[in-house]
């Protein structure tokens, strides 16, 4: 699949535009709507999805269907489509996304003098302008022109409520003006001429100078959102209102400039058994020859319709009707649907069944593999190996999956989130479709069980439930409740995705996690009907796995390390890295670490990954749920020998 790009227009009459490539996945994350990118050549911040296909593009042509599941259980009620993408070098001319340069203000890298859009003024060459500013002439510079090299400065205003502006230089320059020869009010704004100069740019706070009134002030941290700024860089819309709290000064690099908010669910059965080329199929894509047929004035000219669909169908007019019919009655779901609160307990029934009369070209493919893995245990009957085997209830290839992501808004400096289109009044959301493979295993409700009446384990995940109610984590992830059991899931899957880079090759950028954990602590002899309990109301599952924009997904490298022989290195190789840190004894002894305290033994030496392959944000891990102490805390293979 081809990435997504970026259009950034030179001038307002573009005479050589610049064509950046994002990848998709980074297109609906950190190259996202309201999101600064850094090109070859310069900064630029997204539009929102209003600008997107420009004046004549219709979205809904790029709709992803059979996700109507996906949309059921994340609440969206908007269709998802794909970002514009060019078809060849001729679709450039019109799948794009427009970018604007961002920030407007550029520093002379050699006098510091600060320049207001100058690409306005001429084409950008050779990676950038050079500095206009006009002094004495010098040896080597007979013009007196200064020539250097003009850079985007890296500070921007951010607003809590989501704005974004340039920082307002002349106002701050001139801030303590009083008794520097003059206030602002008596030296003029001019973006014409440069006189704004940065000094000691790599200062903790640089100084701002004016060289005509010799005002000079410090960069301030926080300052009021100016009145003259636009809400956005490419909304010319004043800000709402008097805004009580004044706005940040960041650098573009800061993450809470912009923060992503996206949503991921897998594509399970009935939709991802749909059979692609079908009448049926193909009549469901396209709804203007759906609403051809049932509009039709009356039969004759219904018939006509059909008639003229079945040739170009190479088909029959009875298998039009048909297609018809069936989508009437709600193909593909046929009115079954998905909540939110169940998204979980759907995605770990698919890949717990198996699923009858499975095709290679579904985009939900699972091979179970339960027998073969409890057949170790005659190979095994001591050891690390053994506990193993017994500890892992479950085992599932996952040969091929669809992810669908989509981007519901962004927000900045953790403040209120904005939608994709700002006004919320866009019939559709940005959606990528992801396919790739994966490992799938569950732990066995027997040995948790054991390992879960211990109190000291609920006494150190009380803790931790205590700093997450406490800090902002909670309104960023799902909706989780804090449990030994979600601990030791989420250190394990952590610890098993560190052991794969070496297994299998993928870094650990391209992994990810899926955690299923909810219940635990009744004993291994209940009944769960007799209990209260429903299916799905005590899981304890993970999936490892990868997902790319190629609809061929990835080369199978990680679905064949699913094979019992080779999950077994794997999971042992995974539980012993618990045992110990570079870092340690300061890793494990600590109370805390990272953002909140929201880690226990757990850095970036043992069981730290990557910020994409995380789905709560690199917290609510900690070692000690999986290799125990010596103390309180047993270990959970410790668990599996006590019952064996």
């Amino acid at each position: 699949m081809t990435d997504a790009h970026m259009q950034v227009q030179r001038s307002p009459r573009p005479r050589a535009d610049e064509y950046v490539p994002v990848r998709l996945s980074h297109l609906l994350r950190h190259c996202s709507v309201g999101a600064i990118v850094r090109s070859p050549e310069s900064l630029l911040v997204v539009p929102d999805i209003r600008k997107w296909d420009g004046p004549h593009g219709n979205p809904l042509e790029r709709e992803i269907h059979y996700v109507d599941q996906v949309r059921s259980a994340l609440g969206i009620e908007e269709r998802l489509c794909r970002p514009p993408i060019p078809d060849g070098l001729a679709g450039l001319r019109r799948g794009w996304i427009p970018a604007l340069r961002f920030p407007a203000w550029t520093r002379c890298l050699k006098c510091g003098l600060l320049h207001r859009k100058p690409w306005k003024d001429k084409d950008v060459t050779g990676g950038g302008t050079v500095c206009r500013h006009t002094g004495s002439a010098s040896a080597g510079n007979a013009s007196g022109e200064c020539g250097g090299r003009l850079e985007q400065v890296p500070w921007v205003l951010v607003h809590e409520i989501g704005y974004l502006a340039d920082v307002p230089w002349h106002d701050l320059a001139h801030a303590d003006a009083r008794g520097n020869g003059g206030g602002a009010g008596e030296c003029p704004h001019d973006w014409k001429i440069p006189y704004l100069k940065v000094i000691n740019p790599s200062a903790g706070r640089p100084e701002i100078a004016c060289t005509r009134c010799r005002a000079r002030s410090t960069l301030e941290s926080r300052w009021p959102y100016p009145s003259r700024a636009w809400q956005q860089p490419w909304l010319p819309e004043p800000p709402a209102g008097a805004l009580d709290e004044p706005a940040w000064v960041m650098e573009i690099n800061d993450v809470r400039v912009h923060s992503p908010n996206t949503d991921t669910a897998l594509v399970i059965p009935p939709e991802s058994r749909i059979r692609r080329g079908t009448v049926v199929d193909r009549l469901y894509g396209s709804t203007r020859q759906l609403r051809q047929i049932r509009r039709a004035r009356n039969g004759l000219a219904r018939t006509s319709i059909v008639r003229r669909l079945a040739g170009d169908y190479g088909c029959t007019p009875e298998e039009i009707e048909d297609a018809v019919m069936e989508i009437d009655k709600g193909y593909p779901l046929y009115g079954q649907s998905v909540n939110v609160e169940d998204l979980h307990i759907s995605e770990y029934e698919a890949l717990t069944d198996q699923i009858p009369d499975l095709r290679d070209d579904e985009d939900f493919v699972t091979r179970h593999l339960t027998a073969g893995w409890k057949a170790l245990r005659g190979r095994y009957s001591i050891g690390a190996a053994r506990l193993a085997v017994d500890a892992v209830d479950r085992l599932v290839s996952v040969d091929r999956l669809k992810e669908i992501m989509v981007f519901r808004g962004f927000s900045r400096n953790r403040g209120d989130v904005l939608f994709p289109d700002i006004v919320k009044e866009s019939e559709w959301l940005p959606a990528v479709e992801l396919y790739g493979e994966g490992i799938f295993f569950t732990l066995d409700e027997a040995v948790l069980a054991r390992w879960e009446s211990n109190p000291a384990l609920h006494e150190r995940a009380d803790a931790f439930a205590r700093r997450f109610n406490r800090s902002d984590f909670q309104d960023r992830v799902s909706d989780i409740s804090v449990t030994p059991r979600l601990l030791l899931c989420h250190t394990l899957a952590h610890l098993l995705m560190r052991q794969l880079e070496a297994f299998a090759g993928y870094p650990g950028a391209s992994l990810k996690e899926r955690l299923y954990c909810a219940g635990g602590g009744a004993p291994a002899d209940e009944d769960p009907l007799a209990t209260g309990k429903t299916r799905g109301s005590s899981m304890a599952g993970i999936l490892i796995y990868v997902a790319v924009s190629d609809e061929e997904g990835s080369l199978g490298g990680l679905a064949e390390l699913a094979e019992p022989e080779r999950f077994l290195r794997l999971f042992t190789a995974a539980v012993e890295a618990a045992d110990w840190c570079s870092l340690d004894p300061v890793c494990s002894e600590r109370e805390g670490h990272g953002p909140g305290l929201l880690n226990g033994a757990a850095c970036h030496a043992c069981a730290l990954a990557p910020e994409t392959s995380c789905e709560y944000g690199n917290v609510l891990l900690d070692r000690l749920f999986v290799k125990g102490d010596r103390a309180d805390i047993p270990a959970i293979l410790d668990c599996v020998a006590e019952g064996s």
